[in-house]
């Protein structure tokens, strides 16, 4: 059946894309989530064109959400929320961050996996401390003048040149803001919050293996819409405005001032979660929440219709492959791709009796919860 266009909705709804858009980046912020961050005229993200948006459109483009998932997606852009989506592995939580940006033509997915081991600076920006340290180490031995043979046994790069401000090992001169620019990046949560017209979709994947205190923290930079750069922030007064590389590509360089990045519009963050830990209460009160239920049986004919052309209901075959799935599903956890690759397999004319059949499905679609997993 034809899912009703609600006309509130921006992510799956009426006209063309370019419309929607638009729509998105007139309509007001609620009072206490305008930002004011002012936008590098000189920067322009991504944008829908090249490699990764062609991964964007592909993992996205596919994605069939039913109407719960839409009103709860388009809650989340009103309100300019992180939206945190829970549910087991496979049902499409991730998906759905790369279909909110194909649909709305958002650019590339912003992409953030995490780990036991990440904290909040992994995802704000990456500083490579070390090849600057060795750097400024290689510009001394270089530039320092030679020494009376008594004295060659002290290091020269003790010494400091005549002119002061001049050596980058200064923390606080302009050499140093002009030579640390080079081993700063931006991660994709900071590249996230660079402050522009329109948002960008930040995808911080499986936000339950994380450690402890990375909720909170996360807490506190949604409600700020912005972090300071400390690196750059010692050096504001020498050199307010530095130049910095950004996650989606090294030479994308955005400028940065005094050390600040501020949001101008929130983006659209896209948390996901297995359910493998509890959250505060005071982080699940600043997010949007969607549970994503397994599939049934019309909107997995719906994917495979839209991912690989083939009506479900028009062949036999097909309607079996379904079903033996939904069977399966029934005594552990499978993903939807699983039946995509099944399908595939088909078409390809992977088995031709039942036996062949059989030992093809056993392979993919196993388990990956429950006894049998």
């Amino acid at each position: 059946m034809e899912a009703t266009v609600k006309d509130w909705w921006l992510y799956q709804g009426a006209g063309d894309p370019a419309d929607r858009l638009a729509r998105l980046e007139s309509t007001p912020a609620p009072p206490w989530r305008d930002f004011t961050g002012t936008p590098d005229p000189s920067y322009r993200p991504p944008g829908c064109s090249g490699l990764a948006w062609a991964r964007t459109l592909e993992r996205g483009g596919g994605y069939v959400p039913d109407d719960l998932e839409t009103d709860v997606v388009n809650t989340a852009l009103y309100l300019r929320r992180p939206l945190l989506v829970t549910g087991k592995p496979g049902v499409g939580k991730s998906t759905l961050a790369h279909s909110i940006a194909a649909d709305l033509g958002l650019g590339p997915v912003l992409h953030w996996p995490i780990t036991s081991r990440t904290v909040l600076r992994d995802g704000l920006y990456l500083y490579d401390a070390i090849s600057r340290l060795q750097e400024a180490n290689l510009h001394q031995l270089l530039h320092a003048p030679a020494l009376p043979p008594a004295r060659r046994h002290r290091w020269p790069w003790r010494r400091r040149p005549d002119t002061p401000g001049t050596d980058p090992r200064e923390p606080d001169s302009p050499a140093a803001a002009s030579s640390i620019a080079r081993f700063l990046r931006l991660g994709p949560l900071g590249t996230a919050l660079l402050p522009q017209d329109r948002p960008r979709v930040l995808l911080i994947d499986e936000i339950d293996k994380s450690d402890i205190d990375l909720p909170g923290d996360l807490l506190t930079l949604f409600e700020d819409g912005g972090f300071d750069i400390p690196e750059l922030a010692r050096m504001a007064a020498e050199e307010p405005s530095v130049s910095i590389a950004t996650d989606d590509a090294p030479d994308r360089l955005v400028r940065i001032e005094e050390g600040r990045v501020r949001c101008r519009y929130f983006p659209v963050v896209v948390l996901t979660s297995n359910g493998e830990r509890e959250f505060p209460p005071a982080f699940l009160r600043r997010c949007v929440r969607l549970h994503m239920e397994a599939p049934g049986p019309e909107k997995l004919a719906g994917i495979v219709l839209r991912r690989l052309g083939v009506d479900v209901g028009q062949r036999t075959e097909y309607q079996r492959l379904l079903h033996d799935f939904i069977e399966r599903s029934t005594d552990g956890d499978l993903a939807t791709d699983q039946l995509l690759n099944a399908i595939q397999l088909r078409l390809s004319r992977a088995w031709d009796g039942d036996e062949d059949r059989e030992r093809f499905l056993a392979t993919v679609m196993h388990h990956l919860t429950g006894p049998s997993a």
